[in-house]
């Protein structure tokens, strides 16, 4: 039975399999990207690429409805979320496609002596982009448009359990009119994976999911002197140090760390609060997360659904069972039915725990009291992941000095969910080493050429 098959977290029901490739079918894929590249790509104009590009964000908009139902069946995402990441995932196309003069022109550079000097940028050759579960079209655009438009091939393998939503994609891009080979989806194995990124034909890996993953990506990756951007795991913080409105603040919270389920790379997981907040936040939190109602993700009312698979909801049952064996408190949750997992309110953990250290990926969130601004930033740097963050305070000096502070790639000061087509996307520490998003992620695989002319 193949490891890519459709299987509704909901329900447990396998509804379709789809075969991993054949490792003929592998050269075949590396051929034909390898050929997009340098046949089409390099003579294409990037007004050519991008118009293309604009039609893939185009093609989003037109198969909302059936593209947003796939994933609610492949992992389980609420439907009104669904819907929600096709249309984010046309915009970034679309951002690529508007901004594409810019990512690709030169840029000149101030020189001591007589002459000029430009940095242009050309691209790399075909890429392998490894994706996740959580985001299946918002993953692939952050990654595939701004690499097209500037020149690359893009050769994606998705996640196993994402084999309908990633022949979608594939699709628009043929549709748009991309030659063949400029977008290729591959139904590989792990193995697989590791000999196209080995093979010369691929001159750079995108990885983003977990830290194992990225960490055994980036050795082979190495190994071979290919360039690999990461986007891995994050435990975020949410800091509230003053507020005005505790009621708005709480809404942000758990609205933020419920967005897909609860299993979003960046949302915020831990929860720490001034002292003289604590008492009131907590118990306005629980109450709102509680009242979070969960079932069928094709129905409205629900707000979450059930997580990706069993699999998933079993190991985050396995961390809070642990967390409370080792003397954390449970102020709410903690049951499973099935993929489904009750949302979860932890207090009390210590750096002796697990949890502490440990990314919640589902519907839990562990709350923290803390005296002061520098204990709640010391708090919040504890931790091996450094993705993004979150600052709520009523003084702009404060969040100037705390967002100067805290040890990550974002900081969102007042506002959460506030993620953007120009804005960098991306971590440090342990969460990764690349900026996706923005106008750096175009930067990300290209070489930056001097030409310096006397």
């Amino acid at each position: 039975m193949s490891g890519y098959a459709v299987v509704n977290p909901a329900t447990g029901e396998r509804l379709a399999d789809y075969p991993t490739m054949s490792d003929g079918d592998v050269e075949t894929a590396l051929a034909a990207a390898d050929g997009a590249y340098r046949g089409w790509l390099r003579s294409s104009t990037v007004e050519e690429r991008a118009a293309l590009v604009r039609r893939v964000a185009e093609l989003h908009r037109e198969r909302r409805e059936e593209l947003a139902a796939i994933i609610v069946r492949e992992m389980g995402k609420p439907l009104s979320h669904a819907l929600g990441e096709v249309d984010f995932a046309a915009d970034i196309t679309e951002y690529y496609a508007d901004n594409a003069e810019r990512i690709t022109g030169d840029t000149p550079l101030e020189i001591l002596g007589e002459g000029t000097a430009v940095i242009r940028r050309s691209p790399l050759g075909a890429l392998l982009g490894i994706m996740p579960w959580n985001f299946p079209y918002y993953q692939v655009a952050r990654f595939a448009a701004p690499n097209i438009v500037v020149g690359n091939a893009i050769v994606l393998k998705h996640a196993p359990q994402c084999p309908e939503s990633a022949a979608a994609i594939a699709q628009m891009y043929a549709d748009a009119g991309f030659p063949e080979g400029v977008y290729v989806n591959v139904y590989a194995s792990n193995d697989q994976a590791a000999t196209m990124i080995a093979d010369r034909r691929i001159a750079g890996v995108s990885v983003t999911g977990s830290e194992r993953a990225g960490s055994a990506v980036a050795a082979l990756a190495g190994q071979h002197l290919k360039k690999v951007a990461l986007e891995l795991g994050g435990s975020d913080p949410f800091i509230v140090l003053s507020t005005d409105d505790l009621d708005s603040v709480v809404a942000g919270a758990v609205e933020a760390r419920m967005d897909n389920s609860g299993q979003s790379c960046n949302a915020p997981k831990r929860f720490i609060v001034i002292d003289g907040l604590y008492d009131e936040f907590l118990a306005k939190f629980t109450d709102a997360m509680v009242a979070c109602t969960a079932g069928d993700p094709f129905a409205e009312e629900s707000v979450i659904g059930p997580l990706s698979s069993l699999a998933a909801a079993e190991r985050l049952d396995a961390q809070v069972s642990t967390a409370v064996a080792q003397g954390a408190t449970l102020v709410a949750g903690g049951k499973r039915d099935g993929a489904f997992f009750e949302p979860t309110v932890l207090t009390g953990v210590t750096k002796d725990m697990d949890v502490y250290r440990e990314e919640l990926f589902g519907p839990a969130a562990a709350v923290y009291k803390v005296a002061s601004e520098e204990e709640a930033v010391a708090l919040a740097n504890d931790t091996a992941y450094g993705l993004g963050s979150y600052v709520f305070t009523t003084d702009p000096e404060q969040a100037e000095r705390v967002a100067d502070a805290i040890e990550a790639g974002m900081v969102y000061v007042n506002c959460v969910l506030a993620d953007s087509p120009e804005l960098p996307f991306g971590g440090v520490k342990r969460s990764g080493t690349s900026r996706e998003m923005g106008l750096l992620a175009a930067d990300e695989f290209v070489n930056k050429k001097l030409i310096r002319v006397a």
